[in-house]
This record gives C-alpha cells, sequence and structure tokens, in this order.
C-alpha cells in the first residue's frame, strides 16, 4: 500500500507547521493527533473499542499490545483506510474521514509491509513516490537526497531494492513516507522481521524525527521499542486502551515497587533490620551474600541505605536498581504476558 499522495506544496519543516493554524478551520491546534471514542466492528466482533488519545507536536506515542490486539485497525483508522463505527479523527485539526484528502495529506503512513517497486532502485522509487505528492525538479531532487540521508542509504541510492537487507528495505519505506513533510508519522510495527542491527537504526531514525518536531505513533508489541522510543504509551488489549501515561506514570498507577538488590557482607541481620524501618522501603530480603528491597522510587532510597549498611557494620559490594518495566505493568493490567 501506498501512502496517500499530497494535495498541495508542503511547509519548509514539520516543526513549523507546528506552530500554524489548521488550514481549513482557522483555530489554532494544540494536538497533531485527536482520536475521540474510536469504534470499529467487523461482523461481531468488535476489534477497537472506545478508543481516544491525542499526540502533541514532537511526541512520539506507542500503542503497545499483542497481535490481534486492535492496533492495525486503530492505525488505519487513523489514516482514513476505514471509517470508524462511532468516534472522530482529527489531524492538524482537520476531520479525516475516507474522502479527506487534506487530512490525509498531513500523514505519513508506514504499514507493516514494504511498500516499493523491488526492480527500481531506492532513488527511483522516492523519485516515483515524489511526483505522486505532486513534487518534481529541482525540489524533487533536493527531498529524495535529504531523504536518503536520513535513512542513511546515500551510498546505496542507486543500486536496487531487490538487492537490498530487510533492514534497509524498512528504512527506505519509512523514507518514502516523509517525501512530503507530515505533521504525523504512523508506523505499524516497523521493525518485524528485521534483525538486531537494523533494529537498533530505525530506532535511532525515528528518535531523530521526533526530536524535529514530528508527531509519531507508533505500534508494537515489543516492549523494549516502547520503553526506548515513546513519550507515552497507551496499552491496548482485546481493542481496549486499559492505560496511558509515561512508563513512570504507567508503573505509578499499578503500585509496581523498585527492586534494590545488594551485593554485602558482614552484618547483614542488623543492616537488614535497620531497612525495614525506613520509609518508603516496603519489604527486606537476606540470602547468604544479597540483599533485596523492595521500594519505592528505589534511587532516592539510595544514599539513607548506603548510610544504613555503614552504620551496622555492612560492606556494600556492589548495587543494582531494577525498575518496573512495561512488561509488569502490562501483566497487571491485562492479567497476562505480552502474547506474541
Amino acid at each position: 500500500m501506498t501512502p496517500a499522495p499530497s494535495t498541495g506544496a508542503a511547509p519548509a519543516s514539520a516543526a513549523a507547521r507546528a506552530r500554524e493554524p489548521a488550514r481549513g478551520g482557522g483555530d489554532a491546534y494544540e494536538d497533531v493527533l485527536v482520536a475521540s471514542h474510536l469504534t470499529r466492528r467487523f461482523g461481531d466482533r468488535v476489534a477497537v473499542d472506545d478508543v481516544s488519545f491525542h499526540i502533541a507536536p514532537g511526541e512520539a506515542y506507542g500503542l503497545l499490545g499483542p497481535n490481534g490486539a486492535g492496533k492495525t485497525t486503530t492505525i488505519r483508522l487513523v489514516c482514513g483506510l476505514l471509517s470508524p463505527d462511532d468516534g472522530s479523527i482529527e489531524v492538524a485539526g482537520i476531520a479525516v474521514t475516507a474522502g479527506a484528502t487534506r487530512a490525509k495529506a498531513r500523514i505519513g503512513y508506514v504499514p507493516q509491509e514494504v511498500s516499493l517497486y523491488p526492480d527500481l532502485t531506492a532513488r527511483e522509487n522516492l523519485a516515483f513516490f515524489g511526483r505522486l505528492y505532486r513534487l518534481s525538479g529541482s525540489a524533487l531532487r533536493a527531498r529524495v537526497d535529504e531523504v536518503l540521508e536520513l535513512v542513511d542509504l546515500t551510498d546505496r541510492a542507486d543500486d536496487r531494492v531487490d538487492a537490498y537487507s530487510g533492514g534497509m528495505r524498512r528504512r527506505l519505506n519509512i523514507g518514502a513516507s516523509l517525501l512530503h513533510r507530515p505533521e504525523l508519522l504512523v508506523l505499524d510495527e516497523p521493525t518485524v522481521g528485521v534483525d538486531p542491527q537494523s533494529r537498533h537504526a530505525i530506532m535511532e531514525s525515528i528518535r531523530a524525527l521526533g526530536s524535529s518536531g514530528l508527531a509519531v505513533l507508533y505500534t508494537t508489541h515489543y516492549m523494549e521499542e516502547a520503553e526506548r522510543l515513546c513519550d507515552r504509551v497507551g496499552i491496548i488489549d482485546r481493542g481496549r486502551l486499559v492505560a496511558e501515561g509515561t512508563r513512570r506514570e504507567l508503573v505509578a498507577r499499578v503500585g509496581e515497587r523498585d527492586r534494590i538488590l545488594l551485593s554485602a557482607s558482614g552484618s547483614l541481620g542488623s543492616f537488614a533490620a535497620a531497612c525495614r524501618s525506613m520509609e518508603g522501603i516496603d519489604s527486606v530480603d537476606v540470602s547468604d551474600s544479597t540483599v533485596e528491597l523492595l521500594a519505592k522510587d528505589g534511587r532516592l532510597r539510595l544514599p539513607t541505605v548506603l548510610a544504613a549498611a555503614s552504620s551496622a557494620g555492612a560492606s556494600v559490594r556492589s548495587v543494582e536498581v531494577v525498575e518496573p518495566d512495561l512488561e509488569a505493568v502490562f501483566l497487571h493490567l491485562t492479567g497476562t504476558a505480552l502474547r506474541e
């Protein structure tokens, strides 16, 4: 599937556009994307069930959930490729509907399937898509060069795509969605099936786009990608958005605690007793030469904990603070581990 072509010339940059009023309505907008109470049914199955979220300029928002959770259906609704049974979507203050080309022109969509022509070079692919976006001449050539540099494929620009690795094809696929300088970039599991090195390169490219002011909607079922890339995360399961927020907000919501692991020797019993009396320490366990604490805001407790060790006659050799991750949050909210 190719991205929807633009219907007009693009402004100079995503950051500049984020400061402009929404064209058509005339009113300024704070969020690039506003999705409100989205519902979509396929027969008797509810694929998306009353989902609402928003994304600000420069923000990366992750939809985290297992395969079949409703992520792909949600982003197809956002891009106007499906119509919701209920709810509404606005991009840059413009309502997204099946025929809303002005709203779609502000979206760059990267589907799960690579949408490139394998018998063309990278440069030829980008030039083709650029012409769909009504770019031409020197402006098109300059933009193709910019995108090739952005996705780190300048040195392979004139090689055919069928000679590319899977990761290189994914990066070029992202590049094709950026030619028209969209305000919202939507990526549907863009790292599926690629090697770790290519995954790292893709995530670094996406991180750079967010820092330039582009709003990013990123779907994944990889916890580490959501934690690394996303400013906020929405956890979606069985079509419902069960929670959203920053990682720390989600952890605080479900009451998860940090684990402080100390490798120590000496008077561990006295040290453990001192820790049990501290504010913010929920539990203390001693096993051989290890003391494990369950604490709120573990890193803030460290100075007091280490002072207590010294006073109790315990010698601490190493300290590790293990903060709860999104896997723990997902397990708490859904009752299951993240399913593949």
